[in-house]
């Protein structure tokens, strides 16, 4: 169950580790602006992948109580 919420907030860290890269994009380095929006773009998803999934177990294991 604790690893559920883990997921959620590691989801949460991604969303907001891709809006900085896109907003400042720096990732260790300077990065160009198209590289910069696709790789905090691809964070996002994942971030937002990740929510999902964590939500989805969630559920299924409140269901099976």
């Amino acid at each position: 169950m604790m690893f559920n919420w883990l997921s959620l907030v590691t989801g949460l860290f991604y969303i907001i580790l891709g809006i900085v890269v896109i907003v400042y994009k720096f990732f260790f380095t300077i990065l160009e602006p198209a590289i910069a929006y696709a790789m905090g773009g691809l964070l996002i998803l994942y971030g937002i992948f990740r929510i999902y999934r964590a939500v989805a177990k969630i559920k299924n294991s409140s269901d099976e109580k």
